[in-house]
């Protein structure tokens, strides 16, 4: 075994709810962790950009790392709260078909869901779908009960509360800006030029992933996948919205199209569209209001344009492009690129939230072995 000496066990690079979640399950296994954040706050990147909804697992590849994931972590992160008290509610959702062709592919999501194991879900007409939600206009939809939505900002605070708790620390305002590997160890070099050595490392950068793996000195940039960014705009709505439920359009390929959310207040917002960026960018761009009206009308007729409100753009890490099939996630560990005691995760996009603490339980296994 190696006795080089370190400053620390484990360092996790990136403070999102991903990153957090890592590092507890690390703490949890008795390891001393750091939390490297290069934002001046926990939670500031794609974690604080997002609609903050806990998904059931409707929608994932059979057996894929999301499907396992989001229905592990789904579970986990309704346990956590509660017993930590963090808002949250099981709103449930209906997913819906505006024609009969969109009827039929729901009946597939249907079938992939009950596959990897989703629980609550039922396939609803026309009539009895607007039973529920009477302002919906739809063919068919799929009714989830276990969808909610969770405050993202308590859920960070909570997460770092358990970490301290377990002797952890999270430093923010601490970018990285490279990686030695160095008998055994690494050594991490941060903003300033201070160096902290650990026997493992994390890399849960989110958008920065591709970066910070590209600054690791010995990793083949073979092992180091190609990022694409894809923006999704969000608008409040001016008003009250005569739904209790998430209401989602049947997925497409870059995303899950523009649905209806509710935030802590319990205000109503829709988002995300899909636009590609060549990196990330977080202008508000208002000159598809009338198109990303037009696609929340093809459920809900009665939407006026004027109701619309310019909210809050998020940026999403995809390891697809435009056209291409949604991707996974990955947990790159050392049986894929050699490094011992390394873990990378690359394509942490949706539902990332939602599995956040089964990714934590996976990386911290997969760090251990």
């Amino acid at each position: 075994m190696n006795t080089a000496a370190v400053d620390i066990d484990s360092i996790v690079i990136g403070a999102g709810v991903v990153g957090l979640a890592v590092a507890r399950a690390m703490a949890q296994a008795g390891r001393e962790v750091f939390v490297l954040e290069s934002e001046a706050r926990a939670g500031e990147g794609i974690s604080s950009r997002n609609s903050g909804v806990i998904h059931a697992g409707l929608y994932y590849a059979l057996g894929s790392l999301k499907a396992q994931l989001c229905v592990r972590g789904r579970r986990l992160l309704y346990e956590f709260c509660a017993r930590r008290g963090v808002s949250h509610r099981k709103l449930g959702k209906l997913v819906v078909a505006s024609d009969w062709l969109e009827a039929e592919s729901l009946r597939g999501v249907l079938a992939r869901a009950e596959a990897n194991g989703v629980e609550g879900l039922r396939y609803l007409d026309a009539a009895q779908a607007t039973l529920l939600e009477p302002a919906l206009h739809c063919t068919a939809a799929i009714e989830s009960s276990a969808s909610g939505i969770v405050d993202v900002p308590e859920y960070v605070m909570a997460l770092i509360g358990e970490i301290e708790q377990l002797g952890g620390r999270v430093a923010c305002a601490m970018p990285v800006n490279a990686v030695r590997c160095e008998d055994g160890a690494f050594a991490v070099e941060v903003g300033g030029g201070d160096r902290v050595r650990c026997r493992r490392l994390v890399n849960a950068a989110g958008l920065q992933a591709t970066d910070v793996a590209r600054s690791i000195d010995g990793l083949a940039a073979a092992q180091i996948p190609k990022q694409f960014y894809a923006s999704g705009h969000y608008y409040r709505l001016r008003g009250r919205a005569p739904f209790s439920r998430l209401i989602y359009p049947v997925p497409q390929a870059a995303g899950l199209g523009v649905h209806l959310g509710f935030d802590r207040a319990g205000h109503v917002h829709f988002g995300p569209d899909t636009r590609w960026l060549d990196a990330p960018d977080y202008h508000f761009d208002d000159t598809e209001r009338v198109a990303f009206a037009d696609s929340i009308r093809r459920w809900w007729p009665a939407l006026r344009d004027d109701q619309l409100e310019p909210d809050f753009v998020g940026v999403r890490p995809k390891l697809v492009g435009p056209g291409e099939p949604s991707g996974d996630f990955v947990i790159q560990h050392a049986a894929d690129h050699g490094i011992a005691n390394l873990v990378n995760l690359f394509g942490i996009e949706s539902p990332g939230l939602t599995a956040s603490l089964a990714i934590g339980e996976r990386v911290a296994a997969v760090i251990a072995a």
